[in-house]
């Protein structure tokens, strides 16, 4: 098991985890992110992921992003967590977890935020485990551009 930033090699990788994911989720349709954008976008530095590997395929990864939180500061805001379902409960996805932390900690980030599906029971679960606050006063605003 390794854990690494992860390269231009590894954006194909990614995009299949974030399908896996919006399967998961019954949300496949709403996936429609190319692989050509994701490419573009990591090479411009629009997002980051660290990714988890094993016999060197990739079968998890974090993707996240800097940003601003005028209460707090620095903050990193995870977009995706997701670990294929053969490898859970192995304490991989605790490694991929534990790296993202100590990379918004390089990083002089004092938040960590992200966003998370109710029907999404396992990762409330691990969410749990954290020791993380789930929050339930604050909405969800967007706007298609």
């Amino acid at each position: 098991m390794k854990i690494r930033p992860a390269t231009l090699a590894d954006v194909p990788a990614l995009h299949g985890l974030v399908a896996e994911l919006a399967n998961y989720v019954d949300a496949l349709p709403e996936f429609t992110a190319s692989l050509a954008a994701y490419e573009t976008d990591f090479r411009e530095g629009f997002f980051h992921a660290l990714v988890a590997e094993v016999d060197g395929k990739v079968v998890g990864m974090a993707l996240y992003v800097f940003m601003y939180s005028t209460w707090k500061g620095r903050m990193l805001y995870l977009e995706d967590f997701v670990l294929q379902p053969g490898y859970r409960r192995q304490g991989l996805g605790q490694k991929l977890w534990d790296a993202l932390l100590e990379e918004g900690r390089r990083k002089g980030c004092k938040l960590l935020k992200w966003q998370i599906i109710d029907t999404n029971t396992e990762a409330l679960k691990f969410y749990a485990a954290q020791q993380a606050t789930i929050e339930n006063n604050w909405l969800n605003g967007k706007l298609f551009l």
